[in-house]
């Protein structure tokens, strides 16, 4: 009974969730900092196909989620697709982070993980109302979809919608080299 319970609270308050950021935004540039303490940016990434998820340990969704996304991030660096998902820990202490990315990294390698110390990096994607959050931009950096929540049946809709991203065409060099 208390799975059941729990499992409708965490649906609640995925579907409670809203974000900020709308497609055709552009969304702030900051995306946290690594385990390492490198800062990663969306402008760092122009050029591709970004998928960042907000997440946390205790966040069952999201636990079931990552794996997905480091999948999505193998096949595409084997087959050299400019696509980078950024999966960015919401909320949690460092030590959690620290220590749950180090167990981590193995088992989902090629996911760029970083930090959101007090939810301020989340909070205009919409975070601070719930998580998991998805947001996927185009390769110039502007939002074209947002997912709140995650279920498995929405897999196939993800999938194409990062295969239509990847099949845009790129952006010129020069736009590439700008930022």
């Amino acid at each position: 009974m208390r799975k059941i319970v729990a499992a409708l609270i965490g649906l609640l308050l995925c579907l409670a969730a809203s974000a900020a950021v709308n497609p055709g935004d552009t969304p702030p540039d900051t995306l946290g900092s690594t385990q390492d303490g490198q800062a990663i940016s969306v402008s760092s990434l122009h050029g591709k196909v970004v998928v960042i998820s907000f997440w946390a340990t205790w966040c069952g969704y999201c636990m079931k989620e990552m794996p997905v996304l480091a999948n999505l991030q193998k096949l595409a660096s084997e087959r050299g697709l400019p696509l980078q998902v950024v999966t960015v820990n919401d909320k949690e202490d460092r030590r959690t982070f620290v220590n749950t990315v180090r167990v981590l990294r193995p088992r989902l390698p090629g996911l760029l993980m970083t930090w959101d110390r007090d939810g301020t990096i989340g909070k205009p994607y919409g975070s601070d109302k719930g998580i998991p959050v998805m947001v996927m931009l185009h390769r110039d950096g502007t939002v074209a979809h947002v997912h709140v929540g995650y279920g498995e049946d929405m897999l196939d809709s993800l999938v194409a919608e990062i295969n239509a991203l990847l099949s845009e065409p790129p952006l010129p060099s020069a736009a590439v080299a700008a930022n």
